[in-house]
């Protein structure tokens, strides 16, 4: 019997131990026809590690990517984790003074980039300390050191935080989530049991960079021996193109938003015979509307595995998975289930009053917790607290959102703590209102905001995409007023898309300024 005894404590050597052996195999294909091996990903990304290295970049050092899903800018990443250094993904067309506060709280050694921006202008100006550097104009350069592995990497342990991701933060400032080279490890393991992943699987990578679902994308695959397909923003606003390239490519594995796969639908886009290869779509980061999620599985269900996930960008992206089956149909107007909380994961409910310990906030716990938020200590100590019920040290994550446990011990998604109001005098989740309308097959999407007009009064205001033409608000309201108590029917207004952010989720803050 062969058994495997290496132990890969880090990602660097995890790495190293996927490549080994299959040196020939693709690992990135563009829908433009250019492929690189995993040998030449490794090779490249252990000259990028020597470059590095030559520029005293190391072992804590935090280096930001302006990352377009280029060759360089994948084997960045790599060199990053082979040599210890913590990467950033950033979004170049951020606005100004975000970038800047997340510069300033990250404080990178260096600044690398694929396609010259105003940020980079910016930065160049405003941080003279900061050094950045074009890719591809860097190559020539990096190809010209070493590229065998390096030894240094069997030094990291798995404690060594391997990315920050930034995130919105509920004031307006973001913030930087830290996770661990172990915190993937286990993310990698749990994602290549959990939908059985293999060297044959082709995954898309539709989701930016910067955004956390793509930890999904570019984990599970390259780690896993399968193959990557970088589709660029262009692409992915295209819903025909889009199409045709997870076609073209033969891609089996699908992971975003509910968002986009909604605007697939209703655009049309995706048709019974689309997405041939396809055997997995999973999507997670917002509520999946249950009478487009309907539309979805009719369509296409009984040939591809639908898995709605669950998890926060500060416990590495999924903590649950739950596949759809046609029971969860029988419920129009409840969100598919989150499910079971992943392996290696533990959870507390911390209730929200007395009525009922199966509803609250949750909390997760267990070594998939991430490291806090970097060069945060006050925001680090409001979320990341001490679990209460423990008489040793055990930290928990607070996660804001609110969920209930059935008998059977799945959890529902009920909301967020900061998303539920007190409207009528009367306790009210938002995502509850939302999921109403959702079971109505006329509506493509719907935003539901909380208006405060007074300390004491506010309005529920609901923006509603139609799938058609001729609904008036009076019959919505009517329909609505069949589902929701009285003091939950919001005003209505119709809009004819709604407003998306860079992720594209949704976008509320943008509903408030149209309220």
């Amino acid at each position: 019997m062969n058994v495997d005894t290496t132990y890969n404590y880090n990602l660097g050597l995890a790495f190293y131990s996927v490549v080994r052996g299959q040196q020939d195999r693709i690992a990135l294909s563009y829908p433009t026809g250019e492929a690189y091996s995993y040998g030449h990903i490794n090779d490249f990304s252990n000259r990028l590690a020597r470059y590095l290295l030559q520029k005293e970049i190391g072992s804590g050092d935090v280096v930001a990517i302006f990352n377009d899903k280029s060759i360089y800018a994948y084997s960045l990443m790599l060199a990053c984790l082979k040599i210890g250094a913590t990467y950033t993904n950033l979004d170049g067309t951020n606005p100004w003074e975000r970038l800047r506060r997340i510069i300033e709280t990250c404080k990178p050694k260096a600044v690398f980039y694929d396609e010259l921006n105003e940020a980079i202008n910016q930065i160049s100006v405003a941080l003279a300390n900061t050094s950045t550097y074009h890719l591809k104009a860097t190559a020539s350069e990096v190809n010209s050191l070493d590229g065998t592995d390096l030894p240094d990497t069997n030094f990291i342990h798995g404690g060594t935080p391997a990315y920050i991701m930034f995130t919105s933060g509920s004031t307006g400032f973001p913030k930087g989530a830290v996770m661990s080279h172990s915190n993937v490890l286990n993310f990698i393991r749990w994602g290549r049991q959990t939908f059985q992943i293999s060297e044959d699987d082709i995954f898309t990578n539709v989701n930016p960079i910067y955004f956390d679902n793509s930890v999904f994308d570019f984990y599970t695959s390259l780690y896993s021996g399968a193959r990557l397909v970088p589709l660029d923003a262009a692409i992915v606003k295209n819903p025909k193109q889009l199409v045709q390239a997870i076609t073209d490519t033969k891609c089996t594995i699908w992971f975003s938003v509910p968002s986009l796969l909604v605007y697939l639908l209703t655009t049309k886009a995706l048709s019974k015979n689309d997405f041939p290869s396809i055997r997995t779509i999973a999507f997670g980061g917002e509520g999946f509307p249950k009478n487009k999620l309907k539309q979805l599985f009719d369509l296409i269900g009984d040939r591809v595995n639908l898995f709605n996930v669950y998890g926060p960008t500060e416990c590495t992206c999924i903590c649950s998975s739950y596949r759809i089956t046609e029971q969860d149909f029988l419920n129009m107007v409840e969100l598919a289930p989150l499910g079971y909380v992943a392996p290696n994961f533990g959870y507390e409910i911390l209730p929200i009053d007395e009525a009922s310990s199966e509803y609250g906030e949750l909390a997760l716990t267990g070594p998939c917790v991430g490291l806090g938020y970097f060069n945060d200590p006050e925001r680090t100590a409001k979320s990341f607290v001490q679990n209460e019920k423990k008489l040793y040290k055990e930290r928990m994550y607070k996660t804001g959102d609110l969920v209930e446990r059935d008998e059977n011990g799945y959890l529902f998604f009920k909301g967020r703590v900061d998303n539920q109001i007190k409207h009528m005098g009367y306790r009210i989740e938002l995502e509850e209102v939302e999921a109403a309308f959702s079971s109505l097959d006329y509506i493509n999407e719907v935003g539901v905001i909380y208006e405060k007009i007074t300390a004491e009064l506010g309005q529920i205001k609901a923006f509603v995409s139609l799938g058609v033409k001729e609904k008036k608000i009076e019959e919505i309201q009517q329909d609505v007023r069949a589902i929701l108590p009285s003091y939950m029917v919001p005003k209505i207004h119709l809009v004819e898309v709604l407003p998306k952010n860079r992720n594209g989720k949704i976008d509320r803050k943008q509903l408030m300024t149209k309220s």
